[in-house]
């Protein structure tokens, strides 16, 4: 097989199973763990492994394409980027539907903390859970 021909294995490569991933990233209502979008995609008919979508993430998650959040569990959780923008999130625990907040309060509480301890800020995040207004209901 020539070169030209052959598929491409690198970190960015565009596959069908990445693309896939990234649909339901876009349909997903808030974030959702690996898992949970391995048994969408097996539920929608999808032929992609475990392994592949876990990779998949972390290649998104890299290239800034996906947000990832921890749990209070330790688990990485993913949503698809709506902006570009630095900004925090604020996520129900039950449904897991999450909105993107900018907010200059949590920017310069960030800076003058880090200032207070003697550290220069670098990077941060701020994530804010509970139960959003439709499941409180």
């Amino acid at each position: 097989m020539s070169d030209m021909n052959r598929k491409s294995t690198g970190p960015h490569r565009s596959t069908k199973q990445r693309a896939a991933i990234k649909d339901a990233l876009v349909a997903a209502r808030g974030f959702r763990s690996a898992q949970e979008l391995h048994d969408e995609l097996k539920a929608e008919g999808q032929r992609v492994g475990l392994t592949t979508v876990y990779r998949n993430l972390q290649a998104l998650a890299s290239a800034g394409e996906v947000d990832v959040l921890r749990t209070s569990e330790g688990e990485a959780i993913y949503r698809r980027c709506g902006t570009g923008e630095h900004h925090h999130h604020l996520v129900c625990t039950e449904c897991g539907n999450s909105v993107e907040v900018g907010s200059e309060e949590i920017e310069s509480w960030a800076k003058r903390v880090a200032k207070h301890h003697g550290f220069t800020p670098v990077d941060h995040t701020a994530e804010v859970f509970g139960i959003c207004s439709g499941c409180s209901k």
